[in-house]
């Protein structure tokens, strides 16, 4: 009923206004027969055909301040520290969930306007105080009380304001009668707005365009089915942030062998970011690459004019690099590295600063490099000398 009175409003005929208002009067409908049927059969006797939602307490709560002690259910003191331990991890995880599932709520219905991530956590936050007043549990944002009021034709954030008042003309004067709301009329109310969310043709498109971005939407949407709808956003948070670390493990890197003027080189060049997450994987591919070689490769460049910032970590490993290479009998040359990686390394160990090249074209690089190894190959030979 629910559906065919969704499409009311599109039905070609001259009631058209009238037909548009009955379309966003059916979920008032549904409730008012749901109760209608659950009382007329529940007459006479002492069971109810269906599952209410039971008796509601009329009234508002008292305002008071929140109480900083309590009683557990078998009378005994619990203080304030004993409250928070009790909590637990919910004490994190509850206003974690909240802000993501308003801020998530804000930007499903947003229709291409920017969301203030930072607006929608301080005006959470004054609820959350401000309601603590009335003994409330903690708010949030809705999914499924969002979509009803998308669905009923609501447009601006007063249809919050309406919605306020009258849950309070409920409470004070129709709490009997809510008692008979049966669970799944509202179950359907439920169902029947969120169906029509679902983008399905964007299941398709990601489909079309990464088949990778699937894995986070599969785990977001069974973890919502088979769980809950606040963890299965935090599932798909965490697994996101797998593919976002897996990224940040692999930075923008080729390597590749070049010969010039007799010289055999492994010229690589570094772009982005390069963090902790990279630091190993960088080190790895630069000394299983010249190994592989088997002692062809005399010198590695690594242009870095792209690269933007790197971390303690990468420049620790970018020293431990060098001191590797030269076992191998390779010299290391960084080639017009942006000034604010460069000073990381050079700050973190001065004699690091001989090995980073700033050249105009690269003939001029590939004479340094000519004399680089012409200097260590010299230097080698006078050790070996020195040696016998």
């Amino acid at each position: 009923m629910l559906l065919l009175m969704r499409q009311l409003k599109d039905v070609p005929c001259g009631w058209r206004a009238v037909n548009k208002y009955l379309s966003l009067c059916r979920n008032v409908f549904a409730v008012f027969i749901g109760i209608l049927l659950c009382y007329l059969l529940s007459r006479g006797t002492n069971e109810m055909p269906f599952r209410i939602s039971g008796d509601i307490n009329a009234g508002l709560p008292p305002f008071r301040p929140p109480p900083f002690t309590t009683t557990d259910k078998e009378g005994n003191y619990v203080s304030f520290g004993g409250m928070l331990s009790n909590l637990g991890a919910s004490l994190i995880s509850i206003p974690l969930l909240s802000i993501l599932e308003s801020v998530a709520v804000a930007k499903a219905f947003s229709k291409g306007k920017i969301v203030d991530a930072s607006q929608e956590m301080i005006a959470l936050g004054f609820c959350n105080v401000f309601s603590s007043f009335f003994s409330s549990i903690p708010i949030t944002g809705s999914f499924s009380r969002s979509a009803l009021n998308n669905a009923s034709g609501v447009m601006t954030p007063l249809g919050g304001g309406f919605t306020g008042i009258l849950v309070l003309l409920s409470l004070a004067c129709l709490t009997s009668t809510f008692a008979y709301i049966p669970k799944a009329t509202l179950a359907a109310i439920i169902i029947s707005a969120m169906i029509f969310m679902v983008e399905y043709e964007t299941i398709t498109e990601i489909w079309r365009a990464k088949k990778r971005d699937m894995l986070p939407f599969m785990a977001t949407t069974l973890s919502c089915l088979f769980w809950s709808l606040e963890y299965g956003m935090l599932v798909g948070v965490v697994v996101n942030m797998f593919f976002i670390l897996q990224k940040s493990m692999t930075p923008q890197f080729q390597l590749e062998t070049q010969k010039h003027n007799g010289l055999v080189i492994a010229l690589g060049e570094l772009k982005g970011n390069v963090d902790y997450t990279a630091a190993e994987y960088l080190k790895t591919a630069i000394v299983e690459h010249v190994t592989e070689q088997q002692g062809a490769i005399a010198l590695v460049i690594i242009k870095g004019s792209e690269i933007n910032s790197i971390d303690a970590t990468v420049a620790l490993n970018l020293v431990s690099l060098r001191e590797d290479l030269r076992l191998l009998q390779c010299e290391l040359i960084f080639s017009n590295w942006q000034l604010a990686a460069a000073g990381v390394v050079c700050r973190l160990q001065n004699k690091m600063r001989c090995i980073f090249k700033f050249t105009k074209s690269f003939e001029e690089l590939m004479e340094i490099a000519i004399a680089v190894v012409a200097g260590s190959s010299t230097i080698v030979q006078i050790a070996s000398e020195s040696s016998k």
